[in-house]
């Protein structure tokens, strides 16, 4: 799997969101300077987004976006796979891509692919958005180790 930065914006963008989540619609601007997200190419996403029934929003003054569904209902694997396809190391084993390739049978390299494959998608598919805000509170009550 090889993620974009379409794909890595998506989920910064979901993440920051779900901080946000109890709290109401967020200002596009404060997402894009939070995350450090071109202001354009986040509009872009969200409208990915929106479409897929991930984000909602509201416009005017007043206006911004939020999660359409709470973390615990969005899972990394759905926003990967929205942004950037087939989470598979290479085509050859992608459950949505058929192998055109004629050394498929005979090919010894495989049964690793598929193991990348299934292990990626046993992260992804059962890691949340509010299993990422728990990472987000340990990252910040941790204290820097400086040690050398």
């Amino acid at each position: 799997m090889k993620l974009t930065y379409k794909g890595d914006y998506a989920l910064k963008i979901i993440l920051d969101l779900a901080q946000y989540y109890e709290k109401g619609l967020v200002r596009v601007k404060d997402i894009s300077e939070r995350q450090d997200i071109p202001k354009k190419y986040l509009e872009q996403i969200i409208l990915i987004l929106k479409g897929a029934g991930y984000v909602r929003s509201r416009r005017g003054p007043d206006g911004g976006i939020a999660l359409a569904k709470p973390p615990e209902k969005i899972r990394l694997g759905e926003i990967i796979r929205l942004t950037d396809g087939a989470t598979s190391p290479i085509t050859c084993v992608s459950k949505t891509e058929p192998s055109s390739c004629r050394a498929f049978a005979g090919c010894p390299f495989v049964d690793m692919w598929r193991d990348i494959r299934d292990y990626t998608n046993r992260i992804v598919d059962h890691t949340t958005f509010a299993d990422m805000l728990d990472r987000v509170k340990i990252i910040e009550t941790t204290e820097p180790d400086y040690a050398i």
